[in-house]
């Protein structure tokens, strides 16, 4: 295969060979872990298409198949564990110029996958309308980027999980089978591409829940010390009365990092940033009051969301609060933690005291089955490889779930070290050559080279 034959197969396609924009679009925010940062270094895709349809998409699957071509998939690239950046080289798919929202009915948006998921909601609000979740890095991701490469976010203290039943509700994808094909995929089908890196399928179209639009709150509420301020997050994440859409505890001495609440909250203080409905405002200030907190800062969400010179207050909280303490000191990293629902307190306040001195807890209330539970997204100082791996060890030994982010692999990142058994039939099915982000699932072992019809 020569890179000239595979583009000629395809002269309806926008492509970019330029060295310096291939090997900008081959990057994501890998460089989050230091392991990551190591091995995936100068790996770069050696030219990059844009389609604009699913039809594009086909026909650029087709030529993938008929030349051998590894295809890496990417929307906005944000993603934190490699997701974006191609192992064996071949050609990016840049997925931006597929970014219509195509209708919205019965409460579902049926939106191209390249869509920015901010341009998005803001396109949705103006029918009264918002997505239900989406990802801290919504002004530059992707809403295909978010669902094949993420897991919860913004959203998620009310709807768990992007892998909870009805929090995707369909979706289009092209396989790389021996004949590409595209499929429209429902109900638990849909799971196969679901936090799959881009190795089942390239999504073109999703469909998305949406309900009606909130004038969400930003709040930062002060607390004397992070016990206090875990033990009010979980309160508020807990209450079936409040509308809120984000409930995030940071510990103390993540304050100083975060543009616009350093200033505001007492020093020394831990906070809690929520996101409520108008009408909770009043409730959450009463309720932070009988535990000894008070409310530091309140904003509207979309006139800081809308204004370049603010940041709405979700930028400080899931991945966003370690890119904020990284923008001041590449020296740190993080961990993926989840802390089990039935003891949550218990667990929160056993990990504080075995590693509080080394580690800035941070916290996210998210539903869990049913269950209100909370994500550990703790940021430490990187010392040695063997020193992470010893604080990994220590959270799984008191059964806390970690997904390790300094893995690029889908099996090595599970909490449980493996994937599920249909997933791995997925990309036998859909892509039985490995041609899709080849090397992120080590458990997949390629067909014998066939010849397509």
């Amino acid at each position: 295969m020569t890179l000239e034959t595979f583009l000629n197969d395809l002269p309806h396609i926008a492509a970019q060979t330029e060295p310096a924009i291939v090997k900008r679009k081959s990057r994501d925010f890998y460089w989050y872990s230091p392991a990551l940062k190591a091995q995936l270094h100068g790996l770069a895709a050696q030219a990059v298409v844009i389609p604009r349809t699913t039809d594009d998409v086909l026909d650029i699957a087709r030529a993938a198949r008929r030349h051998n071509v590894p295809l890496t998939v990417r929307g906005g690239g944000t993603g934190n564990y490699g997701q974006a950046v191609p192992l064996q080289q071949g050609v990016i798919v840049d997925m931006t110029e597929m970014n219509r929202v195509l209708k919205v009915e019965h409460g579902v948006a049926r939106v191209q996958a390249g869509a920015n998921i901010l341009a998005l909601d803001r396109e949705l609000r103006g029918q009264g309308l918002e997505i239900r979740m989406f990802p801290s890095t919504k002004r530059t991701a992707s809403i295909g980027g978010f669902y094949c490469g993420g897991s919860g976010g913004i959203g998620s203290v009310r709807w768990g999980g992007l892998g909870n039943p009805g929090n995707l509700l369909g979706a289009r994808l092209v396989s790389l089978a021996a004949r590409p094909e595209v499929q429209d995929l429902r109900g638990r089908d849909v799971f196969c591409l679901q936090h799959a890196y881009g190795t089942t399928g390239i999504v073109t179209e999703v469909d998305v829940p949406v309900e009606p639009v909130i004038a969400w709150q930003d709040l930062a509420i002060g607390f004397a010390d992070f016990a206090a301020a875990a033990a009010f997050g979980r309160a508020l994440a807990m209450q079936p009365g409040i509308d809120r859409k984000l409930v995030s505890v940071i510990d103390a001495r993540l304050v100083p990092y975060f543009p616009h609440l350093s200033s505001v909250v007492p020093p020394g203080h831990a906070i809690v940033i929520a996101m409520v409905a108008p009408a909770a405002v009043a409730v959450v200030d009463d309720l932070a009051r009988q535990q000894n907190g008070s409310i530091c800062y309140r904003a509207d969400m979309h006139e800081a969301e809308d204004d370049p010179t603010r940041m709405p207050l979700y930028e400080l909280t899931w991945n966003h609060t370690t890119l904020q303490v990284l923008k001041k000191d590449r020296s740190f990293t993080y961990l993926q933690c989840l802390h089990p629902a039935q003891d949550m307190s218990e667990s929160v306040a056993t990990m504080t005291r075995l590693l509080g001195e080394e580690v800035m807890f941070h916290l996210e209330f998210m539903n869990v089955g049913g269950q209100i539970a909370c994500a550990g997204l703790p940021v430490f100082r990187f010392t040695t490889q063997d020193r992470l791996d010893a604080i990994i060890a220590l959270f799984r030994a008191h059964g806390v779930s970690v997904a390790n982010p300094h893995v690029y692999t889908l099996e090595d990142g599970s909490p449980r070290q493996q994937i599920a058994p249909e997933l791995l039939a997925a990309k036998h099915r859909n892509d039985p050559m490995g041609l899709l982000n080849p090397g992120k699932m080590r458990s997949f072992t390629p067909a014998a080279q066939e010849t397509p019809a």
